[in-house]
């Protein structure tokens, strides 16, 4: 009787072992996610410090350059600080977004200028730091904002959220074509893929127009950008399933979020920011697409081509990543065969519930 219920139990403790070891399996995606996510938000935004913040004083006589100097000396490598001749170079450099600020020294009113939609938090550094400085000559500090923020985003950092949106619905998307067209061709994978795109583009630029008003001008423009945004993400995401199958959504929060939000600009631009993460910013298409809106909207498009190639070549790596999918696949198909055992069919099943269901936990 003992010898019975012990194999009577043997399949349960089988089956035991298998739930324990599907959840083990499962459970690793949320932990690398709190893994990495921990290492790039903290290791991007825990202690910004200015390096090489670019700011201006207005004046080249020699009492103008004495003060420029003793700032630079102070300053050390914090503020990168030069001279213009006037205070209409000085506008057009801050427009042009080559300056976070210039300094107009003045024994009663000296004035600081200073662009908030290039940056609110570069201004506000810049800010404070000649604050400082007028505070030793006993003088109020003016400061005045030659951009005009739109009237739904007062401190200029919607377009960061705009990008978060973009973000999680182009990567999350990826998980859901890629788990519920597995036996889609890459061809209507991608087809579909890019109509998702035009999607998630039309409901960002909605939002972000007509509902929010964090945009009140150039929406065809946005528009443009955020498909561009969307589709390289797409199309990379619907490649890289082939290669990586239930990692895939991990490995686009990786590229996408983790990386990607850190080093946009939207919150911390590179020069408050560590050197890593200030390199990604050079080429990163989270940054392409917040620095190319806010070079769109604000600033007379200064700059806009390339952060507009950024988002090309986002693109173009997908569609090319998508063409050694295509490849991959033809060489993986399997030659016809003999019906396969209905214990080998049940495997493949339970193969594939187990990567979708990783995939929806990744999400």
């Amino acid at each position: 009787m003992s010898t019975h219920r012990l194999a009577a139990e043997r399949p349960t403790v089988t089956s035991t072992h298998q739930a324990v070891r599907h959840v083990v399996i499962l459970l690793l995606t949320p932990l690398l996610m709190c893994l990495g996510m921990g290492m790039a938000y903290l290791g991007a935004f825990h202690a910004p410090h200015a390096h090489g913040l670019k700011v201006a004083v207005v004046g080249t006589s020699p009492r103008h350059q004495v003060p420029a100097q003793t700032i630079k000396d102070q300053a050390g490598d914090a503020l990168d600080v030069t001279t213009v001749p006037d205070r209409a170079v000085a506008q057009r450099q801050i427009m042009d977004r080559d300056l976070v600020g210039a300094y107009v020294p003045s024994a009663e009113h000296p004035e600081l200028l200073i662009a908030k939609a290039n940056s609110d938090t570069s201004a506000t550094a810049a800010q404070a730091v000649f604050t400082t400085v007028a505070g030793k000559q006993g003088a109020p500090l003016r400061v005045t904002d030659l951009s005009r923020l739109a009237d739904g985003d007062p401190t200029g950092q919607g377009l960061f959220f705009l990008l978060v949106a973009l973000s999680n619905g182009s990567y999350a998307s990826v998980a859901a074509i890629s788990a519920g067209g597995a036996a889609l061709g890459t061809g209507i994978r991608a087809a579909i893929g890019l109509g998702t795109s035009l999607v998630v583009s039309v409901m960002g630029t909605v939002l972000a127009g007509p509902v929010f008003h964090l945009a009140d001008h150039h929406l065809l423009g946005l528009w443009g950008m955020s498909w561009l945004y969307s589709a390289g993400i797409l199309t990379i995401g619907i490649a890289l399933h082939t290669f990586l199958k239930r990692w895939t959504t991990l490995a686009l929060m990786v590229l996408f979020v983790m990386l990607n939000f850190t080093s946009s600009g939207g919150i911390l631009q590179p020069a408050l920011q560590n050197g890593f993460f200030g390199a990604l910013h050079a080429f990163w298409n989270g940054a392409g697409f917040v620095e190319g809106a806010r070079s769109l909207l604000y600033f007379d498009s200064a700059g806009f081509a390339g952060h507009i190639l950024t988002l090309v070549l986002s693109l173009v790596a997908g569609l090319l990543l998508l063409a050694a999918a295509a490849v991959a696949e033809r060489h993986a198909a399997p030659a016809p065969a003999a019906t396969p055992p209905a214990s080998m069919g049940q495997d493949t099943a339970d193969e594939a519930a187990e990567e979708e269901m990783g995939e929806a936990v990744a999400v």
